[in-house]
C-alpha cells in the first residue's frame, strides 16, 4: 500500500485563510502588559472539571509537554503554576493541572516567555494561579467500550483533592490511566516480483493499568521563603497478544502465537526550597527517582504437518534510577535580571536480558551478547543567565553555560568516556502591539540518550535484533524558532511558529560489524517546519457558543543514511499534521456538542534490513454529546474512530542489506472499528 500525505491538508490550510474575516475570539479577554488574561468565568460554558481543562481551552494555546532534558536542566514545556516550574520529571506540570480543582484556579495568563523570570522559555507560556481557600475536589469515570478484539476498559478513572490545612496547601492525586487496544485483519506477503508468497490473518489486543498515587504540597507562611514538595508511586501493568495463521503456495499451514507482559513499579520525590539570600534568592531543588520493569514475550508457531513446534522467548529486567541536586540563584540589578544554576546528576540503567529458542518442547538459552549491563551518566552542568528589557516592548534573555558528563559502560564490552558541551540560548521577545507579540530564540542544547540503546535488544513481533553499542553520544542541537501570535479582540487569536533545527550526532539505526545494526550516531542531520494554531469563535457568523480550533504542522527534515551515503529524511519524523476542533456550548444551556478530525503522517522506519511505515489512520475523528447536569454529574458520550480509521503497516524487507535485493514485502491492512467512551465526572 503507497500511502501519500493526506491531500485535504492544504485544502484545511486554504479553508482556514478564507475563513480568517469571520474569525471571533474571546469576548471577556483582558489585556494588561501584554498579558492575555482569563478569569475563571471565561471558561464556565465548558464546565471544566480541573485547571487542565481550564488550559486547553484557552484560544489559540497549544500545551507543550516538557521535553524530557537530562537532569531537570531549564525549563523546556510552556505551562508554569504560579510563576514557577515543577520540580519533577514523572511527576509533571500537566499531571498537577489535573488534580487542581476548577474551583481553586484564580486566573490564567498567557505571556512571552522571555518576560518571565524562569530561564529557557520563550513563546507563548500559560502562568496558572492557584489559590486554595477550601478543600474541593473531582473525580471522572470513563469506561470504553469497543465491538471488536477488546474487552470493555472499565478501570480507567481519576480522583483528585486540593485545599489548605494550616500553612499548607495541597493537591492529590489517585488515578488509573488504562487502555485496551486491538486490530485484526489481513497482511499479504509478496515476492520481489509482486507474486503473493504468504497469507496472514492476524488479530492482536492490548492492555495496560498503571494506578497512580500523587501529590503536592507547597508551604507558605515562611515569611518570604516557600517550599514544595511532589511525590508519586505508580504501578505498572501490561499484557499484549496476538494470534494468526500462515499460509500460501508452497508452505505449510501453521498457526502463530505472540504474548508478551510487563510489570513493575516507579517512584519520584522532588522537593525545592527557595528564599533570599544576599541580593537575591536563592533556590534548591533535590530529585530521586527510579523505575523496576520485568518483561517477557514469547512466540510459538504450530505447524500443520508433523514437525515439532518452534519459538522463542525473550525476558528483561530494568532497574532506572536518577538522582539530582540543582541550585538556582536570582538577582535584579542594574535594570536587569540575573540567573545562576548548578546541577549535578547521576544516572544509571542496571539492565539484565536473555534470549531462549524452544528445543523439544522446551525453552534452551541461546547467547545473546551485550545483553546484560549496567549504564551510568554522572553529570555537571552550569548556566548563567541575564534577562533585561530593552525597550517598554522588547526584552532580551540570554544564558550560556556548559556541561561535563561521564558515560560509564560496566559489561557487554564497556568503556567509560568524558564529554565538555557548551549549552545556552539567547532570545527576544517584542510585543508590537497590545494584542500581537513577536519572539525569536536560538538554543544550543543537548539530548538525552536512552540507555537500553546500548544494550543488544529483541523484537519477537517483527523479527528484528538490535546489537550492543557501547560508542553511543548524546545528541547536541541548534534550534532557531521564532513565534508570531496575534489577538485581535473579538476578530479571533492565531499564532504562526517557525523552526530549524540542526542536530548533530543524531541516534539513528547504524552498522554494526558485518552483519549487525544497532542505535548509534550519524554526523548531523537537519529538521525545519512551521505550525499555525488558530481559534475561532464563531459568535460573529451569529452561532453564540460554536467555537473552532485549528493545527497544522509541516515538518521535513535531511539526514545522510549510513548505508547508501543518500539524503533521506530522519526516521519516523513527522512530516504533516492537521487537526480541527469543533464544539458547541450554547448560553444558557446544558447541552453541548462536539466533533473533531486528525490526520498524522510520518516518514518511513528506517533499519539498515528493511524500511517501512506504520501508520494509523489516515483520519481519526469522533464527535460527543454532553449534559452539564444529570443528578449532579456532567456526562459525556463520545464515539469514536468514525470515518474507518485503519492499522496499517508497509515494510519492504532485504536478503541481507538495504543494498541486497528485496526479500519480500509486507502489506498490512487491520480493522480497528469503531469506539464509544462514556464519560461521568462530578465534584465535591
Amino acid at each position: 500500500m503507497n500511502l501519500k500525505p493526506f491531500p485535504t491538508l492544504g485544502f484545511a490550510l486554504a479553508l482556514s485563510f478564507l475563513s480568517a474575516p469571520a474569525i471571533a475570539g474571546d469576548t471577556d479577554l483582558q489585556l494588561s502588559e501584554g498579558r492575555r488574561i482569563y478569569e475563571a468565568a471565561d471558561f464556565e460554558r465548558y464546565a471544566p472539571r480541573n485547571a487542565l481543562e481550564m488550559l486547553q481551552q484557552v484560544p489559540g494555546f497549544v500545551i507543550r509537554e516538557q521535553i524530557q532534558e537530562r537532569g531537570l536542566g531549564q525549563a523546556t514545556g510552556n505551562v508554569l503554576i504560579n510563576g514557577q516550574r515543577m520540580s519533577g520529571k514523572s511527576n509533571d506540570v500537566i499531571g498537577e493541572l489535573g488534580r487542581i480543582p476548577t474551583k481553586n484556579v484564580v486566573r490564567i495568563e498567557i505571556v512571552d516567555g522571555s518576560t518571565l523570570d524562569v530561564s529557557g522559555l520563550s513563546g507563548q507560556v500559560a502562568n496558572v494561579i492557584v489559590k486554595a481557600e477550601r478543600i474541593n475536589g473531582a473525580y471522572v469515570w470513563r469506561p470504553e467500550f469497543r465491538p471488536y478484539n477488546t474487552d470493555p476498559r472499565l478501570s480507567n478513572f481519576e480522583v483528585s483533592a486540593g485545599g489548605h490545612t494550616g500553612r499548607v496547601e495541597y493537591s492529590l492525586g489517585l488515578d488509573n490511566r488504562s487502555g485496551h487496544g486491538g486490530a485484526d485483519g489481513p497482511t499479504v506477503i509478496r515476492n520481489a516480483q509482486g507474486d503473493v508468497i504468504e497469507y496472514r490473518e492476524d488479530q492482536w489486543k492490548s492492555r495496560f493499568n498503571q494506578p497512580r498515587l500523587s501529590g503536592r504540597f507547597v508551604i507558605n507562611d515562611l515569611g518570604d521563603s516557600v517550599a514544595n514538595i511532589n511525590v508519586l508511586y505508580r504501578q505498572i501493568f501490561e499484557y499484549f497478544a496476538e494470534n494468526g495463521t500462515r499460509s500460501g503456495p508452497d508452505m505449510v499451514d501453521r498457526q502463530r502465537e505472540l504474548r508478551g507482559d510487563a510489570d513493575g513499579y516507579n517512584y519520584e520525590l522532588g522537593a525545592d526550597y527557595e528564599f533570599s539570600w544576599g541580593p537575591g534568592r536563592l533556590k534548591l531543588i533535590g530529585l530521586t527517582r527510579a523505575m523496576h520493569v520485568d518483561s517477557s514475550n514469547e512466540l510459538y508457531m504450530y505447524y500443520a504437518d508433523d514437525r515439532p513446534d518452534s519459538g522463542s522467548r525473550f525476558d528483561r529486567t530494568s532497574e532506572e534510577s536518577e538522582h539530582i541536586v540543582r541550585a538556582e540563584y536570582r538577582l535584579v540589578q542594574e535594570g536587569g535580571e540575573w540567573q545562576f544554576s548548578s546541577e549535578a546528576a547521576f544516572n544509571q540503567l542496571d539492565s539484565t536480558a536473555s534470549l531462549f529458542q524452544l528445543q523439544d518442547g522446551q525453552f534452551q538459552p541461546v547467547q545473546l551478547p551485550g545483553a546484560t549491563a549496567v549504564v551510568e551518566e554522572k553529570r555537571m552542568e552550569v548556566m548563567a543567565g541575564y534577562n533585561r528589557q530593552l525597550r517598554d516592548n522588547l526584552t532580551l534573555q540570554v544564558n550560556a553555560g556548559g556541561e561535563y558528563s561521564r558515560l560509564e559502560q560496566v559489561g557487554a564490552d564497556g568503556m567509560t568516556r568524558h564529554f565538555r558541551r557548551p549549552k545556552g540560548s539567547v532570545s527576544l521577545a517584542w510585543q508590537l502591539s497590545s494584542g500581537t507579540d513577536a519572539n525569536i530564540r536560538l538554543q544550543r542544547r543537548v539530548g538525552q540518550l536512552n540507555f537500553n540503546d546500548f544494550l543488544s535488544s529483541v523484537n519477537l513481533n517483527d523479527d528484528v535484533r538490535n546489537s550492543a553499542n557501547p560508542n553511543l553520544r548524546p545528541p547536541q542541537l541548534w534550534e532557531l524558532e521564532s513565534e508570531l501570535s496575534t489577538n485581535i479582540g473579538e476578530m479571533g487569536n492565531t499564532t504562526l511558529r517557525a523552526y530549524v533545527h540542526r542536530i548533530d550526532d543524531i541516534v539513528d539505526i547504524i552498522p554494526i560489524g558485518d552483519d549487525g545494526e544497532s542505535p548509534g550516531n550519524l554526523d548531523h542531520a537537519w529538521r525545519y517546519g512551521v505550525e499555525w494554531k488558530n481559534t475561532f469563535d464563531l459568535a460573529a457568523l451569529g452561532w453564540e457558543g460554536g467555537r473552532v480550533d485549528t493545527r497544522f504542522i509541516w515538518q521535513d527534515s535531511r539526514v545522510e543514511d549510513p548505508l547508501t551515503g543518500e539524503t533521506r529524511s530522519i526516521s519516523r519524523s513527522l512530516e504533516n499534521l492537521a487537526s480541527i476542533v469543533l464544539r458547541s456550548d450554547p448560553p444558557g444551556s446544558d447541552w453541548g456538542w462536539g466533533m473533531n478530525a486528525s490526520y498524522v503522517y510520518e516518514a518511513r522506519n528506517v533499519r539498515l534490513t528493511e524500511q517501512g511505515r506504520f501508520w494509523e489512520g489516515p483520519v481519526w475523528a469522533s464527535a460527543y454529546l454532553e449534559h452539564r447536569s444529570v443528578f449532579g454529574h456532567t456526562v459525556r458520550a463520545t464515539l469514536g474512530n468514525l470515518l474507518g480509521a485503519r492499522s496499517m503497516w508497509d515494510r519492504t524487507v532485504y536478503e541481507g542489506r538495504r543494498t541486497d535485493s528485496i526479500a519480500f514485502v509486507e502489506e498490512r491492512d487491520r480493522r480497528i472499528g469503531p469506539i464509544v467512551t462514556v464519560s461521568i465526572q462530578g465534584t465535591f
